[in-house]
């Protein structure tokens, strides 16, 4: 009984501990700096680099922390419906022009001297180490069904089928 009791105790632990993001200050200058990523205070950031104002928070959750609610996955025809409920009504924070980013705005959100998530978390608090879906389908007839996705683990992106689900985050031309 009592190894049962110490296995079950580190199978739990094991499942329930996330991994503390990783940077290399020393060594890789930040590829988002705070100073490039504007906080607006209302749930959204201004990138001045790119021009690109983003969702703080993943769809789903909330929050001044992105601590509220719960994470959604969505299939790639999900993440594309999310703008229009982004949109509706008065929008989010007052505009309703949010749309899925294609791959090299989503890619520009990568903080490359970080990982596990590979993303400015002061600016984009609570984001998991997940796959994030872009807006950017794969054009290749051997892969007719699959779209780009970047990985916020490490900060790579690759290709996956559409009828896979994965986080989304929003963006809108800040112009």
């Amino acid at each position: 009984m009592p190894t049962f009791f110490i296995l079950l105790c580190c199978i739990f632990s094991a499942a329930t501990v996330q991994a503390a993001q990783t940077c290399k200050t020393d060594s890789i200058p930040a590829s988002t700096p705070n100073s490039q990523l504007v906080d607006n205070g209302d749930g959204t950031v201004t990138d001045s680099k790119t021009g690109l104002m983003w969702k703080q928070c993943l769809e789903g959750i909330s929050g001044t922390l992105c601590e509220n609610n719960t994470l959604k996955k969505f299939t790639w025809e999900e993440a594309l419906q999310r703008s229009g409920i982004a949109n509706a009504d008065n929008g989010f924070a007052g505009y309703t022009d949010w749309r899925l980013p294609n791959i090299r705005e989503l890619r520009s959100l990568v903080e490359e001297q970080c990982s596990n998530p590979a993303i400015n978390l002061d600016r984009f608090p609570n984001t998991p180490s997940l796959d994030s879906w872009s807006g950017s389908l794969f054009a290749h007839p051997s892969y007719p069904d699959s779209a780009w996705i970047v990985n916020f683990s490490k900060g790579n992106s690759s290709i996956k089928g559409r009828e896979t689900t994965f986080v989304v985050r929003l963006v809108r031309s800040d112009q």
